[in-house]
């Protein structure tokens, strides 16, 4: 399953979206109003959005002011979730989230439009960054 979030432009310099969400306590300010919970350490965090699941993210790479990626923290869920910044100009840049998972066909079912409509909260989020 494959999510493409709508490319933005926000007025940050990639080295400075790329600074923040390399931190994973800073992911608390792209995320929805609708959180129920968010816990961070160095590496990665856990949230919860009313109604749903708490769902644990890793950090596990990042690119220097072009890409972060997180996965997820259980082994039984295999995804990605990916924030990819692109410099447009000094001062600003584009941003998309991705989602890339392996799910069985009733699990992507299930999940496939609380997943876009995160993906659209997190857009909307970065988008909100000063």
């Amino acid at each position: 399953m494959n999510i493409k979030g709508e490319k933005i432009l926000v007025n940050k310099s990639a080295e400075d979206i790329y600074t923040l969400a390399s931190q994973p306590s800073e992911f608390k300010k792209f995320m929805p109003e609708t959180i129920d919970k968010f816990e961070a350490d160095e590496d990665g965090f856990v949230f919860a959005l009313k109604g749903m699941p708490e769902i644990a993210l890793k950090m596990k790479e990042r690119i220097p002011y072009s890409k972060i990626i997180l996965s997820s923290a259980k082994e039984t869920l295999n995804f990605d979730l990916s924030l990819l910044i692109d410099q447009v100009t000094e001062s600003s840049s584009e941003v998309q989230f991705t989602f890339d998972g392996k799910f069985n066909m009733f699990i992507s079912a299930m999940v496939e439009k609380p997943l876009k409509n995160l993906i659209k909260a997190l857009t909307e989020g970065v988008s909100k960054i000063s």
